[in-house]
């Protein structure tokens, strides 16, 4: 889940919700959101980490290197 959330997903994730509003939801299912919910998190938090490192080693150019350019 770390791009968009796919079709699937967000059906199950509407039908889970519409469940959970009528009282009709199962321990089951509730099991299998969590555990799908709590996947894209840790796949979201992997790519932001991967991020910062990416950025972390640009190399950013001083002040007076940029004016130097001028």
């Amino acid at each position: 889940m770390s791009g968009p959330v796919s079709l699937e997903l967000q059906i199950k994730l509407t039908e889970w919700r519409r469940k959970a509003a009528d009282g009709t939801i199962t321990l089951d299912e509730m099991k299998e959101a969590v555990l799908l919910v709590r996947q894209g998190r840790v796949a979201a938090a992997q790519a932001s980490a991967t991020a910062k490192r990416k950025v972390a080693r640009a190399v950013i150019p001083s002040a007076d290197e940029l004016l130097d350019e001028i």
